[in-house]
């Protein structure tokens, strides 16, 4: 089974990526390469994609993984139906939040201060 994931180039404390057809069950460092079918530098935030590329990887059964499904979806990929796309709603639930400051009644420092 194939994946397409990102694998790390760059220089030290630089990390820039390419996306990577590889054999999914090897590490992404050393997995047999397919192909190669973009690069992604996070620091520009820039993506480029071989668009025809990973739609033929894609229809044929590659595995994205979540970084890249968002990458390939920026880019304009279809991607088929079972990839499955991350939630984008969600809230993060803050536990004990009655224990917030924020939450905590108000004390009367500005009548204290005023005498």
């Amino acid at each position: 089974m194939l994946a397409i994931r990102l694998q790390r180039i760059g220089r030290k404390g630089y990390p820039v990526y390419r996306l990577a057809v590889q054999e999914a069950q090897r590490h992404p460092s050393s997995g047999r390469v397919v192909a190669y079918v973009g690069s992604y530098n996070p620091h520009t935030k820039e993506a480029t994609v071989q668009v025809e590329e990973a739609q033929k990887y894609l229809d044929n059964g590659a595995q994205p993984s979540p970084r890249v499904i968002k990458l390939l979806a920026d880019a304009g990929v279809k991607l088929p139906t079972w990839v499955k796309t991350a939630a984008t709603d969600k809230q993060k639930t803050i536990r004990n939040a009655e224990k917030l400051r924020k939450n905590q009644p108000k004390e009367e420092v500005a009548e204290e201060s005023a005498e």
